[in-house]
């Protein structure tokens, strides 16, 4: 073969250098990686028309994402795009409200007409209302798309109770509802003093076995912790002992049964001790038995003198 010839071959069929030992050969990752490049450089891969400014959109709504997230701004976005959407809060049905307030209900789960039904925060509006004065309980359900039930079980009062110049509502087990606010609880009896609240019931147990008793009392007095004074409507006041009330209540009914104790001119009917039972009369009756007894040794004393 000629020289021409054979540079002619050469050039249409050239011939791959020997690779030296001591070449450096990329980890099979990189391999790709640089495939893909000179691919793309190369002008063997052609990119979509659009890419580079989808991509700009991307990068630019992570940035924006991360700033919400680290600014704290979640909840807020989320409650405006949702709301949007119609997920917003328009009708809150409310039950088991005896005595608790619509307005207050809706103040606490904060609905200003924008809120998501998706962002409200169920364990937060449940705490929130059983911290409510009235509110044993409460249970709210969301349901979808744009309401929200508030189910509430509210505490009894069972009485008031007068510490100092204060009365409030209590339970039976003493814990106090609220303060009084108004007469429509006017019916319930009335416990007075030092830890009266907590010994309310006790004493209440013990005088509904006596009803004709019970119908007159006025107020429950609490003394030094120990024991009661019993206020009648009539004005008497009937001081019990320490211990055996219902032996005390039980000689009351038979006194007042026989001889209408309740009904006169009593002040004070003092039970405190087990061995006898002590009245003092009011300061008119007083006046007319001290008259009385005043006319009658007169008369003894004229009488005297005739004879």
């Amino acid at each position: 073969m000629s020289g021409k010839k054979l540079a002619d071959a050469s050039r249409a069929y050239p011939v791959a250098p020997i690779a030296s030992s001591e070449a450096k050969v990329l980890p099979r990752p990189l391999r790709r990686v640089a495939r893909f490049v000179i691919s793309l450089f190369s002008g063997r891969i052609v990119l979509p028309r659009h890419l580079g400014k989808v991509s700009l959109g991307a990068f630019y709504g992570v940035v924006s994402l991360h700033g919400v997230v680290v600014g704290g701004h979640g909840p807020v976005v989320m409650q405006a795009v949702t709301a949007s959407a119609g997920f917003a809060v328009e009708d809150v049905r409310v039950s088991g409200n005896q005595h608790t307030s619509e307005i207050d209900i809706l103040q606490l789960l904060g609905l200003d007409g924008s809120t998501s039904l998706l962002g409200l925060d169920i364990a937060s509006a449940r705490k929130a209302l059983s911290e409510l004065p009235w509110v044993e309980s409460a249970d709210v359900r969301k349901v979808y798309p744009s309401t929200v039930e508030v189910v509430l079980r509210e505490r009894q009062a069972y009485g008031i109770w007068q510490h100092g110049t204060d009365l409030s509502l209590i339970e039976r087990s003493g814990s106090v509802i609220a303060p009084l606010r108004d007469n429509k609880f006017a019916s319930l009896p009335l416990f007075v003093g030092r830890d009266a609240e907590t010994a309310a019931a006790v004493i209440d147990e013990e005088f509904s076995k006596w009803p004709a008793i019970a119908s007159r009392v006025k107020a429950f007095v609490r003394v030094g912790g120990r024991r009661w004074d019993v206020h009648l409507d009539t004005g008497v006041v009937v001081r019990l002992p320490e211990e055996n009330v219902a032996g005390a209540l039980a000689l009351l009914n038979r006194f007042d049964a026989e001889q209408q104790v309740l009904s006169r001119d009593i002040a004070v009917v003092d039970m405190r001790l087990p061995d006898r039972v002590a009245v003092r009369l009011t300061p008119g009756a007083q006046e007319r038995r001290t008259a009385a007894v005043e006319e009658r040794r007169k008369a003894l004393k004229k009488l005297e003198q005739k004879t």
